[in-house]
């Protein structure tokens, strides 16, 4: 999962937790709880638009191809 690992990897690399995230999202109006978003985040079912606010409060590095597939061959070990 692609998505999973990219917010993980941006949350590892900020040191932020998921009450963290949820705190920033409520910030900026997103009323997310850190046990929903740890769901949605495993199970890869957030949409486009929570995906996006994550990135943002997140101020994720820009997504590039490389980028991507160093994320995806770091999780093949799963």
């Amino acid at each position: 999962m692609v998505v999973q690992r990219i917010i993980r990897s941006e949350m590892s690399l900020r040191g932020v937790k998921y009450q963290g995230l949820s705190d920033k999202l409520a910030e900026i109006g997103v009323s997310q709880t850190a046990d929903n978003l740890r769901n949605k985040v495993n199970k890869g079912i957030l949409g486009a638009d929570l995906l996006l606010q994550i990135l943002y409060v997140l101020k994720a590095r820009p997504l590039s191809a490389e980028m991507m597939a160093e994320i995806m061959a770091a999780g093949d070990g799963d």
